[in-house]
Parts: C-alpha cells; structure tokens; sequence
C-alpha cells in the first residue's frame, strides 16, 4: 500500500470527511460539507487545499520542508509523500485546513472565492534521489 492510499483511508475514517472523485478530474478528493479539503493525485503527491491565512501563517515553515511545493497566488500545498515523516506532515495539515476551513465564510460565499483550482499540472515534484542527481 503506497503511502497516498494510506493517508485517504485514514482520512475517510476521520468525523465529517468523505471521500469522492476530485473536482480537477484526476484522482480522488476528501471533502467536508464546506469544501474540498485535498486532491490524491498519485501514489505520491497530495494537493492539500488551505486558505491563504493558514499559507501565510505558516509559510515559513512551508517553505522549509521539503516535501512541500508552494505556488504564488495558490490556496493549495501540494505534498510529495516520500517517507512516512511526510505521511505525518500531511495528517497535520489536513487538521489544520479542516480548522482553517470551519473559521472560514459560509458555504455559498466559498464558491465566488473558491481557488482557481488544485495544483495539479502547475507543480514539478522530484523524488530526493532525483534532487540530489541536479
């Protein structure tokens, strides 16, 4: 079982969160009532859908790991799960979107401020191994 398969069975598990195809047409997404929360597009990579607030507040943070991919203007993170240090990492941004998502406007408001869409096509990940080759 691949590390992204672990993470959305875990996931579906969790109150509130259900599991269905992803908006963006490629892979699968864990939603809340409100909103989708994160988009499973391969065995490795997670776009995880945080507001801006929560990008802001930990972009220091974001920015030194390097299992995290930013991209300007993005609302969403993707995750590269390499290891299960990154399993751990995403467990703990997904509650922090779910927490930042609840704080959030009312559902109807969210689609005329919803993200232009999930990164996926936008972001290049390497594997580490592939990173230390350049």
């Amino acid at each position: 079982m691949t590390l992204a398969q672990r993470a959305l069975e875990q996931l579906q598990a969790w109150p509130d969160l259900t599991a269905g195809p992803a908006s963006c047409g490629t892979g699968r997404a864990i939603s809340t009532p409100r909103s989708e929360i994160a988009h499973f597009h391969s065995d490795h990579d997670v776009d995880l859908h945080l507001t801006s607030r929560a990008i802001r507040r930990f972009s220091d943070d974001l920015r030194e790991s390097t299992a995290i991919r930013l991209v300007p203007g993005s609302r969403w993170v993707t995750v590269h799960l390499d290891c299960d240090t990154d399993l751990d990492l995403l467990m703990s941004l997904v509650s922090v979107a779910l927490k930042a998502h609840q704080q959030g406007p009312a559902p109807d408001a969210l689609e005329s401020a919803a993200p232009l869409g999930c990164n996926f096509h936008r972001v290049t990940v390497l594997s580490r191994d592939q990173a230390a080759i350049l």
